[in-house]
């Protein structure tokens, strides 16, 4: 299909997303964050910086945390999408959402929820993780509001809930 604005040709794609079959009309190039946030108003990744250094548009793709700002949507064709907003179970927030919360690592909101995702997949790998461990999994995300350390509390805060659930 050609889009009469621009004269280019769109394609539709499908993929999961937070558990949910979508399909969307996008240009095979266009960013899966903006298919994320436009077409589908999933507006928990941000967009930080647009070259893939921040990590506020992180997602997970069949399980890989990714920033959403580097994928072409067609590269997410037949994938597996969880954003932030498909961590909470219904109203129940995930442990490290909570924590967030709790500890203040959440300020701004910008870094955020890729904080929370990068947080994730640190836990999954490292249940019990040090501080540098902490340090070193969070490295690819930027905070210009915190200074980090309630958001160092705030992952170890969760990894001692999840380990005495």
């Amino acid at each position: 299909m050609t889009d009469s604005r621009e004269g280019r040709a769109t394609e539709e794609i499908l993929f999961t997303v937070n558990g949910e079959p979508k399909k969307v009309r996008a240009y095979p190039m266009e960013r899966l964050l903006d298919v994320l946030r436009l077409e589908f108003g999933l507006t928990g990744a941000k967009e930080g910086c647009g070259e893939g250094e921040c990590g506020s548009c992180s997602v997970f793709i069949d399980g890989v945390l990714v920033n959403s700002c580097l994928v072409p949507a067609l590269q997410a064709a037949g994938t597996s999408i969880v954003t932030i907003e498909g961590l909470a179970d219904g109203e129940t927030l995930h442990v490290l959402q909570e924590a967030f919360l709790e500890c203040g690592g959440a300020q701004c909101g910008i870094c955020t929820p890729g904080m929370i995702l990068a947080s994730v997949h640190l836990l999954n790998g490292k249940p019990d993780p040090t501080l540098e461990e902490i340090r070193e999994g969070l490295s690819g995300n930027l905070c210009r509001c915190t200074g980090y350390s309630q958001i160092l509390e705030a992952v170890a805060e969760a990894a001692r809930r999840r380990s005495t659930a």
